[in-house]
């Protein structure tokens, strides 16, 4: 069994990108075996090297992640560590911008970019936490997928290590093969272990947890289930906008649905809440679902 604290300090390291020249900036290859590097790490990392690039004085309580958009490209390779270069946009006195393109043997496989906000006083409403059953009362996420007759893939187990996952009811991942349900799922989760995390890695981490299962949500209304062999699914684009700082170690509702699949593709919508029901976080994401006509 893996230990949590060790599997919480990896990802950490994961999503520290070394600094290689002015920036540009080096993220590390994937612990997982051979394949195709998790979208959520190459959004983590991209947004670390944005944040890393801020000028002297803008970082810490003066500017703070508050949106990024990403679309993905092309598959990374889990073998080989990725190069983001930033470009910095502009620097203000509220907002700073940046974008980051990562790359992987001389290719782009994302475009990100991110905006910056100091922090002000203003306008304050947030929508409330839908009524789920507590963490406490859902299963973790090995035992949600044996219920449903599936068996997590080892990238996967790699790859949830660092957190506590607890889906509720419905379980995440879809129905079982020749069943459907409806286009909602919600889960808790947090990190395994507690760390010291200064807003930036919070806001990193939480880049990194945002897309788990979210583009799942669009299968749920259709009879296939997400690791099946008869589906080709992929992360086309990512959104995500932060509302406050995201108290990663402690527990985080993350709630999703999806109210339109066509064409190949799914869009989904995501929510992340605090244990206090504060709306911490708010997603969105489009995927590629087609259903595979040959054989491969």
């Amino acid at each position: 069994m893996t230990d949590p604290g060790a599997a919480v300090e990896a990802l950490c390291d994961l999503l520290e990108v070394e600094e290689i020249d002015t920036d540009l900036f080096r993220g590390s290859a994937s612990p997982e075996g051979p394949g195709r590097v998790f979208g959520g790490q190459v959004v983590a990392q991209a947004l670390a090297a944005a944040a890393r690039s801020l000028a002297e004085g803008m970082t810490g309580e003066a500017h703070r992640a508050h949106s990024l958009h990403a679309y993905f490209l092309r598959a990374g390779d889990t073998t080989r560590p990725i190069i983001y270069r930033v470009l910095r946009d502009f620097d203000g006195g509220s907002f700073a911008n940046r974008r980051v393109v990562a790359v992987q043997a001389g290719r782009p496989i994302l475009n990100l970019a991110a905006s910056f906000h100091r922090r002000e006083e203003g306008f304050s409403h947030a929508a409330p936490p839908p009524q789920v059953l507590p963490p406490e009362q859902c299963p973790d996420f090995a035992q949600a997928l044996a219920a449903l007759g599936q068996k997590m893939p080892d990238a996967m187990a790699e790859r949830l290590a660092a957190f506590d996952v607890r889906p509720g009811p419905p379980a995440s991942q879809g129905a079982a093969e020749g069943q459907a349900g409806m286009p909602s799922q919600y889960f808790w989760f947090r990190l395994a272990a507690p760390i010291a995390a200064d807003p930036v890695r919070q806001r990193v981490i939480l880049a990194y947890a945002s897309d788990f299962a979210l583009v799942t949500t669009a299968l749920l209304p259709h009879p296939i289930a997400y690791f099946s062999p008869k589906l080709q699914g992929a992360s086309l684009d990512h959104a995500l906008w932060f509302h406050a700082d995201p108290p990663i170690d402690d527990w985080l509702l993350y709630t999703m649905d999806s109210p339109w699949a066509g064409g190949a593709r799914g869009f989904a919508r995501g929510a992340v809440f605090d244990r206090a029901g504060g709306l911490i976080a708010s997603v969105a994401q489009e995927g590629l679902i087609r259903v595979r006509t040959d054989k491969r």
